[in-house]
């Protein structure tokens, strides 16, 4: 008996290797995001003419603008603050906003060259999709604008009024929602051109209206109540208060009691954007 259990036969799978199991469903959606998030990350430096102008476009434009106001701009309350220190937050979102304009510009370039079509018909989800986008892209411009904000101290930042927390979350979750914003119209824009057109018209006038180019404090009736509805006006007012201190934002105009709500206005702005690029991006042409 022992020599014929001996002799049997070994069993099919014996010494066969093991079939590693697919990947989870989590591991797919994060490989998903990894990979359109780094493909945006090594496409930004392979072009040297982005990395030089992600600093040379706004300190040429914090400097000239601010140059040209400085000897005109008089707020009362806010005595010592000049226009260069006035207009410096604004130009740090000004870079988050052009950063994301010229980074989801690559969804069209993406859609046409087949890229994006190719993607969603992987494993990976539409919201998969839209957070390496965005986070791609909002990582490029969160790098621009930490370059520009190495001039601070020549904004009269000083270290007794920066916040850096407040200032880190603002900047992330502004370069969110606008990243957001500029992939949930560069779906349904079929050209370059008319997504600048359509950037020229929302994000632009945005950003005008949000308290980076002249402030709250003087400004008519009806265009104050329009810049106070503006979401946008929380990112300049957070980079502000972040860099300048509460005094300074309220001594523009901004109520002391908006104080502490730029986080969780833009954290629902960021959400609603995100949301709404997800839902825009379809499986279907």
């Amino acid at each position: 008996m022992s020599a014929e259990l001996s002799a049997a036969p070994e069993p099919m799978n014996a010494g066969a290797p093991a079939v590693s199991s697919p990947p989870g469903t989590l591991a797919l959606q994060w490989a998903t995001v990894r990979v359109l998030m780094m493909r945006d990350i090594v496409r930004f430096f392979r072009q040297p003419s982005r990395v030089v102008g992600a600093l040379a476009q706004p300190v040429l434009f914090w400097f000239v603008i601010g140059s040209g106001f400085a000897g005109s701009f008089r707020v009362e309350g806010a005595q010592g603050l000049g226009y260069q220190q006035f207009f410096f937050p604004g130009v740090v979102t000004m870079v988050l906003l052009f950063s994301a304009i010229f980074a989801t510009i690559t969804v069209i370039e993406d859609r046409k060259e087949g890229f994006l079509q190719a993607v969603l018909a992987g494993p990976g989800s539409r919201l998969a999709v839209v957070l390496g986008k965005a986070l791609g892209s909002s990582a490029i411009a969160l790098l621009q604008a930490s370059l520009f904000l190495l001039l601070a101290p020549l904004a009269g930042v000083s270290a007794a009024t920066l916040n850096v927390p407040l200032l880190l979350s603002v900047m992330v979750l502004s370069a969110l929602a606008l990243t957001g914003m500029g992939m949930s119209l560069a779906w349904w824009v079929r050209s370059s051109a008319g997504y600048h057109a359509v950037m020229s018209i929302v994000m632009l006038p945005m950003w005008v209206l949000s308290g980076a180019v002249f402030p709250l404090k003087g400004a008519d009736t009806w265009l104050a109540w329009v810049m106070r509805l503006n979401p946008m006006r929380y990112s300049v007012e957070g980079v502000r208060r972040a860099l300048h201190g509460a005094e300074a934002s309220v001594a523009l105009g901004a109520s002391s009691s908006s104080a502490g709500l730029e986080v969780p206005v833009l954290v629902a702005f960021a959400a609603v954007f995100i949301g709404l690029a997800a839902f825009s991006v379809s499986r279907r042409e």
